[in-house]
């Protein structure tokens, strides 16, 4: 990327922030030996947040483009803040998984998913703060990554694009440029623009390693931020040790210089400005849940402006055990914190004792809060702390959180272990009920994918995002067996693409039932219903279950199972229906699939 005057950055910085009623202009185009993007023909290098957090702090902190990963019902209005504050958008089109059971193999779902891409860039190409089209992000998966058919699938949304809006240059998102991935971009998708990179351990070394594998064509950095737990070495029993969120920042600013560096690069996109449960509460968070700024936010306020913000979050030199990390039940662990504020100003530290997450490696999918054990803190001070652990056998995990009283933060953590049998007790990962299998507002996204296709797979189209007549809020789940004979199903399942073969699924004690809304899209349909589908025979099963066949009508009708009396310490298939062949393709619709602490009265239709 190239540096400009200050005064040609302010000349644009304001024609940009003026409002607009038409869609930019963005070109990428050649610049001696790399590449520039231009907005509305000037020059535009991507300083990028993505994530939820303030947008207004984005722009305080310097950054000019946040990023979507889907093309959702609130992307209007994401745009539309993002106009007010000069912010652009890279709209990001989310495209199916295998590994969540989208087939490339059927025609049916691939139509379907270029129609639903269709419909969202018509609806929103003319808006003025919309930069660029992500066609998927990591959607070739986490082997070779060379699969034609996704590319196929890539490249027809993206040729689509480039006919319908003219305006606006296409990428597309990969985990890392290993395997086949760059060939792929290159040779299997002429009408992608710009190859997106999500890349954190190995973020400094891209601008070599894009090169060496083949790449030519401009590239965004569309996620980068600290060394991931597949990255990270792991202690003593096969722990991944999360490095300080002081050590973070450091790593944050000099990854943005080094891309900021090559003339390939047209910009770059921190992750994630905001938090989410990811192996730990703070591993990729650049904010707190109470909305305080950790350094990697001050770190990339320097990157993007050239100055250190004034009032600097709080340093955090070490967190060492003094005592032994392995302990018996209820043995006693020490903690030592050395920490200061740069400013001088007094700190306040918050300790947390968390039960471990064990499933380090997600691909980002949804991951429960852990839960905490605030009576296992004896006594604490702003450098100490000592614990009394929990009488349960298992792995557990003490944070920092330091506060500077103004906004700034800083976090550390370090794993401890309650020695004994931890398989005594078959538990699921705790959950707050009422706890979704599906349902329009799910922020944190799904526990239990549906993944699980049973049968006649390719008879099976399912669309979780349909806006045909849902129940409530503006989607449902549509479903379409087309096969007028033989059977199919699919199994909403935690951990993903899992038959009992790894450990997961939810600890529900405390529902007293699991209700649902369907209907048929004629009447008359026959669906097997059902939960815990995993028995004991697998290693790693449900401990309940349920199932019961419902005949549809066209209108929609709420069941549910009673789930009184039922051992829910571990539910690990969530929901699934069956269907057999009934004579001619079916089609029927589910919505507000809940685990409910208590009965809900029926909407009255």
């Amino acid at each position: 990327m190239k540096r400009f005057a200050p005064l040609l950055a302010l000349t644009f910085l304001f024609a940009f922030t003026a409002t607009t009623t038409r869609a930019a202009t963005v070109t990428v185009e050649k610049d001696g030996e790399g590449y520039q993007l231009f907005v509305d023909g000037q020059p535009y290098d991507i300083k990028g947040g993505g994530g939820d957090s303030s947008k207004p702090a984005l722009v305080t902190a310097g950054g000019n483009t946040t990023r979507t990963w889907g093309a959702g019902d609130d992307l209007m209005g994401k745009l539309d803040e993002a106009e007010k504050l000069g912010l652009k958008v890279l709209v990001g089109i989310w495209l199916g998984h295998e590994r969540h059971g989208f087939d490339y193999n059927d025609p049916a779902q691939v139509q379907e998913q270029f129609d639903m891409a269709k419909a969202a860039v018509l609806k929103h190409k003319d808006h003025p703060a919309v930069l660029a089209w992500g066609v998927g992000n990591e959607m070739e998966g986490y082997k070779d990554g060379g699969n034609p058919k996704i590319w196929k699938a890539v490249d027809d949304i993206a040729k689509m694009i480039k006919e319908i809006d003219p305006n606006h240059p296409t990428y597309t998102v990969t985990a890392e440029i290993g395997g086949e991935r760059v060939r792929a971009m290159h040779e299997l998708t002429p009408h992608i623009d710009m190859v997106g990179i999500n890349t954190y351990g190995g973020v400094h070394s891209i601008p070599e390693r894009y090169k060496a594998a083949g790449g030519t064509k401009p590239y965004l950095v569309a996620e980068f931020g600290p060394p991931g737990t597949w990255e990270q070495p792991n202690n003593d029993w096969g722990v991944p040790m999360e490095k300080t969120s002081t050590e973070k920042a450091g790593i944050y600013k000099t990854a943005y210089e080094a891309l900021d560096a090559d003339p390939l690069c047209v910009g770059s996109v921190a992750f994630t400005w905001g938090f989410k449960q990811e192996a730990t509460a703070t591993w990729f968070g650049m904010f707190l849940p109470d909305g305080s700024k950790l350094g990697a936010v001050d770190a990339m306020t320097e990157a993007w402006t050239g100055q250190a913000p004034d009032d600097l979050c709080p340093v955090i030199d070490s967190l060492t055990i003094t005592s032994d990390n392995i302990v018996i039940p209820e043995g006693k662990v020490v903690a030592k914190l050395a920490a200061y504020d740069p400013e001088g100003k007094d700190i306040e530290v918050e300790w947390i004792l968390k039960k471990e997450d064990k499933d380090y490696f997600t691909g980002g999918d949804y991951r429960p809060d852990m839960p905490t054990y605030p009576k296992a803190i004896v006594s604490a001070s702003s450098d100490r702390v000592e614990l009394k652990m929990p009488k349960k056998p298992g792995e557990y995990r003490l944070f920092a959180f330091v506060r500077d009283g103004s906004g700034g933060a800083a976090t550390a953590n370090v794993p401890l272990k309650v020695a004994g049998d931890m398989k005594s007790d078959y538990v699921g990962m705790d959950a707050e009920l009422p706890l979704a299998v599906h349902t329009d507002d799910m922020p944190n996204g799904q526990p239990w994918i549906p993944s699980g296709y049973m049968g006649e797979a390719g008879s099976i189209s399912m669309d979780e995002k349909s806006n045909d007549n849902p129940k409530a809020g503006n989607t449902c789940i549509k479903v379409t067996y087309s096969n007028p004979g033989g059977w199919g199903g699919v199994v909403w399942q935690n951990p993903v693409n899992d038959w009992g073969d790894k450990p997961g699924g939810f600890e529900l004690t405390g529902a007293t039932r699991l209700s649902f809304w369907a209907r048929g899209a004629k009447g008359g349909e026959k669906v097997k219903v059902g939960f815990g589908i995993l028995d004991r025979t697998k290693k790693f099963y449900d401990t309940a279950k349920g199932e019961q066949e419902i005949t549809l009508t066209q209108e929609w009708n709420q069941y549910h199972f009673d789930l009184a009396d039922k051992n829910l310490s571990c539910i690990k298939t969530g929901f699934y229906w069956v269907v057999a062949g009934q004579g001619s393709p079916l089609t029927f619709y589910f919505d507000d699939i809940i685990y409910e602490a208590e009965a809900a009265t029926a909407e009255p239709d």
